[in-house]
């Protein structure tokens, strides 16, 4: 049993694009398709598949001229110590290059999209 979801996610998928999988297959949450979504949106993962087999789902991975699109992550909110943010204190990944990915009232969104929407909420984690 996995005890934090999401950081299983986000190593996951960091493992599968290292050693070139196209795909990989996960158990299913509303926290994890949520958070897929997001970064299906913002490029980092190509396709999002329902799979056949139940509370399972399947992410096709992303890769930008041969290079996982997915280089490294950083888990914000954890388990023992959650993290919460206002909408002022939000601020770029990685000088713009990186993506900072909240749960808010407004659903897990981006932190750009945070600031446009003035929301804050709990840092879940930042990936570039």
């Amino acid at each position: 049993m996995v005890t934090d979801p999401i950081a299983d996610l986000l190593v996951r998928l960091q493992n599968a694009s290292r050693v070139g999988h196209i795909r990989m297959s996960l158990p299913s949450s509303k926290i994890k398709v949520a958070i897929a979504q997001v970064l299906e949106r913002e490029g980092y993962i190509a396709e999002i598949e329902k799979s056949k087999k139940p509370n399972s789902l399947s992410l096709m991975l992303a890769y930008k001229n041969g290079r996982p699109a997915v280089s490294g992550f950083k888990r914000i909110s954890k388990l023992s110590r959650r993290m919460y943010t206002g909408v002022h204190d939000i601020r770029p990944v990685k000088r713009g290059h990186g993506l900072l990915v909240l749960s808010t009232p407004a659903g897990v969104i981006t932190g750009k999209q945070a600031r446009e929407k003035r929301v804050g909420g709990e840092v879940l984690f930042e990936i570039w």
